[in-house]
């Protein structure tokens, strides 16, 4: 699971004046924020709505790139800067450097606005990444004396409490962010997580429930419920959720994945369980699980030579694969 923070926007049009919109003469009150990007690409105040929006769904990729267009086009407005920061350490491929420059950036946009939450959490957050909890906690109760209702900073002081295994603390801080905004997805699966650490599998399910119903097309959130389901033994509701995450998103081997694993060891229906894997695999050319599983299916049809063959694609990526190591061991000792 992911526990970055994830900042909240609503989305409110801007006045007539901010991109000018009367100049092109063209009645905006119906407009999707997408539609008034296509009208005004180049308008700062659009692009940073955007780039929030992007944020709130975790989608850190898109927000990035939505952010540099936002920020080469005025990196000066204290806006801008933070979304910048904010979509820069959050990038799936964030390296060492993206933190440093990110936890600078905030660094700086504090000491500009100490009285901004949005900046001091980000600032918090940044050093909740470094691993260091007493400044975060700092800096975040800066942030709630500010503004003793700031959701982000619940979810963040939550993370940090679970990071250091008070799972109580954890749990009453994510408790107090969906008090304030019970429409925070993130911070419902943060509490389906704890609760299932809690051994509490009914409160578990009924977050994870509430974070589907606020999100339904959310492959993140659909696949944590799905999961959920699955160990809970409700195989048919599980299959039916993975099967809708597939259809979202095509690219999301670990659906097909976990359809497969059902049809090989749950239903069992091992040609469904085969095509399922390579869909996987089409989705994801280094899917070691799938591939490894394969495998397996290949060893119950005793066709040793494809399933040996399969299981020296899994060594490839991955040398060390213990599973797939004794199984290429087993069958060497057969023959």
């Amino acid at each position: 699971m992911r526990f970055l923070l994830v900042l909240i926007s609503a989305l409110v049009f801007l006045p007539l004046t901010s991109c000018d919109f009367s100049a092109k003469k063209v009645d905006t009150s119906n407009l999707s924020l997408d539609s008034l990007i296509v009208l005004f690409p180049d308008s700062v105040e659009l692009l940073v709505k955007k780039g929030n929006q992007l944020i709130e769904k975790v989608q850190y990729q898109e927000a990035l790139e939505v952010a540099a267009k936002a920020y080469r086009l005025d990196s000066l407005k204290f806006e801008t800067r933070v979304l910048y920061a904010e979509a820069l350490i959050n990038k799936p491929s964030r390296t060492a450097d993206d933190m440093l420059r990110g936890h600078l950036m905030y660094k700086v946009l504090v000491k500009s606005n100490p009285k901004s939450e949005k900046a001091l959490v980000g600032f918090a957050n940044t050093y909740t990444m470094l691993e260091d909890m007493d400044n975060s906690f700092v800096y975040i109760n800066k942030a709630l004396r500010i503004n003793p209702r700031y959701r982000d900073a619940y979810i963040l002081k939550g993370t940090n409490y679970r990071l250091k295994q008070n799972l109580d603390l954890a749990i009453s801080s994510y408790e107090t962010a969906v008090q304030i905004d019970p429409k925070c997805t993130t911070a419902y699966l943060s509490l389906a997580v704890l609760y299932e650490l809690k051994g509490k599998p009914e409160l578990a399910m009924e977050k994870y429930t509430t974070a589907y119903q606020l999100a339904p097309r959310n492959t993140e959130v659909i696949y944590a419920l799905a999961f959920a389901k699955e160990n809970n033994g409700k195989i048919n509701e599980a299959l039916s959720l993975y099967r809708r995450m597939s259809k979202i998103d095509s690219t999301y081997a670990d659906a097909y994945f976990h359809i497969a694993r059902i049809y090989q060891f749950e239903k069992p229906q091992l040609d469904s369980a085969m095509i399922y894997y390579k869909r996987a695999i089409k989705a994801n050319q280094e899917h070691v699980p799938s591939y490894h599983n394969l495998g397996l299916l290949y060893e119950e049809k005793n066709d040793i030579t494809n399933a040996l063959f399969t299981y020296a694609k899994v060594l490839k990526i991955d040398p060390e694969y213990a599973l797939t190591k004794e199984r290429v061991a087993a069958l060497k000792n057969k023959r």
